[in-house]
């Protein structure tokens, strides 16, 4: 359970955390009101910008004579990858019990959620406790029904809340934060000096989605989290393709986290911009829900391969049209400013126009049939997209929950975080406003039980890791002060 009995004491404690001397670090930018159409070109319906002339110098600074021949080289390996994900569909998404994260897993299942960047997990969470938290949302959202935002604005089906008692309990439940340890610990980093401490999960609060049968406006088309540009424009976020850039596209370890911590993952301060460091997106099913039901849509193809393509695309332009795929209709491009899918302040997107070496069509899966409390992860570099159309009979219902672990830029993050829980406002990486602030029913943070729950949401110090390296001790030390001093 994540609520309790309040006490004065608690009250007090939250009085005192509002009270709380700022961190040495200019809060964010306020946004504007708004709902998830702001972050996606196609949402919103806006047309492609042409990006400046810088963007071509870009291409030029990143650009080596070796990277023709990786070219050559991924080009011909994702026929092959592009063959056998499309002969086994939903079933290339490796799918893994729940109760075999304590219990032990085939090394196969590793493997395979290593090499495709996604998972399944069944169970955990018992499937009427999920619908409780369903149903417990529904009224949240009814009883402050004037006061919703979302998307679409006249028929809300993914919902700007944050701070329900549904939402609060999901992120604190014990099979959430058991199964996010599990996907950290498959992280490394090669650096021990690293400030980052997978053991540490840390929540980042986000929306959530009931989908109505038969809805096709929430159709989000193939795209990645963590920016768009930025994984070019940004030094720090360019050093994590070093080996891509550099033409040993196989030495490219999507699970080493010591280059993404100096990464600027949104430097345009979009509406929908992640300005954390989050390895793992994610959500959890509140709905049966099968392929063709508005459900989740990933691309399985090997990670490093596929993330060797897009970060190659932009060097490269079809002679023909894009639709040539062997690698003679294809010629160098350094001249044009054009980053395919890429735009300034958006995700990054994908099609089979801007990426059609991925042939979309027939890698993008749906994610298997889930049942209410079945989770379902894949790494931040995964394309994945949401089904267009919702065939189904019920509701297609998610709570978006990630698995991030502790940095001191995250630390940073969770103070805001945490003020704006306290307050009832949006999280500062979504559209602003007064959001829940005057909503009745929301979840109080006194009402959070003690203990890992706490210290996940900001409310309580990290406590030290057993064993950890000098890097991932400091990272506890020095947040633990940044929340709390």
């Amino acid at each position: 359970m994540a609520t309790k009995t309040t006490t004065k004491k608690a009250v007090g404690s939250y009085s005192r955390l509002l009270a709380t001397k700022a961190p040495p670090k200019a809060p964010p930018k306020e946004k504007e009101e708004g709902s998830i159409a702001s972050v996606f070109a196609s949402l919103s319906g806006d047309k492609p910008v042409e990006l400046p002339q810088r963007f071509s110098h870009l291409k030029k600074n990143m650009w080596k004579d070796s990277l023709i021949e990786s070219w050559r080289d991924v080009l011909s390996r994702l026929k092959m990858e592009v063959e056998h994900v499309e002969a086994l569909g939903s079933d290339a998404i490796p799918r893994l019990p729940f109760h075999q994260i304590k219990s032990g897993m085939d090394v196969d299942i590793l493997e395979r959620i290593k090499k495709v960047g996604s998972v399944v997990v069944d169970g955990g969470v018992p499937e009427g406790e999920a619908l409780r938290w369903k149903q417990s949302i529904r009224d949240y959202a009814r009883a402050n029904k004037d006061r919703v935002r979302g998307f679409p604005a006249d028929d809300v089906q993914v919902f700007e809340l944050y701070h329900s008692v549904a939402q609060t309990e999901a992120r604190c439940h014990p099979a959430l934060r058991q199964t996010q340890e599990f996907l950290l610990n498959l992280l490394h980093a090669s650096d021990p000096q690293s400030e980052i401490s997978l053991g540490s999960v840390m929540s980042y609060l986000d929306r959530l989605r009931i989908r109505k049968p038969g809805d096709s406006q929430f159709a989000l088309g193939p795209h990645i989290d963590g920016g768009s540009l930025e994984r070019w424009e940004d030094p720090g976020y360019r050093a994590c393709w070093k080996h891509i850039l550099q033409g040993n596209w196989e030495e490219h370890d999507p699970f080493d986290v010591s280059p993404r911590l100096n990464a600027q993952f949104d430097l345009y301060g979009a509406a929908g911009g992640c300005s954390v460091y989050r390895p793992f997106q994610g959500w959890t099913s509140l709905s049966k829900v099968g392929p063709r039901e508005g459900t989740l849509k990933v691309l399985p193809v090997d990670l490093k391969l596929a993330t060797a393509y897009i970060i190659l695309r932009p060097f490269f332009a079809p002679v023909r049209t894009p639709q040539h795929l062997d690698f003679s209709d294809w010629k160098l491009d350094l001249e044009s400013t054009h980053f395919p899918g890429g735009s300034q302040g958006r995700t990054q997107e994908l099609s089979s126009h801007t990426h059609p070496h991925l042939q979309l069509d027939k890698t993008m899966v749906s994610a298997p049939s889930l049942s209410p409390g079945d989770q379902v992860y894949w790494h931040s570099d995964v394309v994945h997209a949401v089904e267009p159309e919702h065939h189904g009979q019920s509701d297609s219902s998610v709570l978006y929950i990630p698995a991030i672990p502790l940095t001191i830029n995250n630390a940073h993050y969770l103070v805001d975080q945490r003020s704006r829980f306290i307050k009832g406002l949006p999280p500062s990486d979504f559209p602003g406003g007064e959001g829940e602030s005057h909503f009745f029913g929301r979840m109080l943070p006194e009402n959070v039980e003690a203990g890992p729950s706490r210290q996940l949401l900001g409310l309580e110090p990290f406590p030290r890791p057993q064993g950890a390296s000098p890097g991932a001790e400091r990272t506890v030390e020095k947040s633990n002060e940044i929340l709390f001093n």
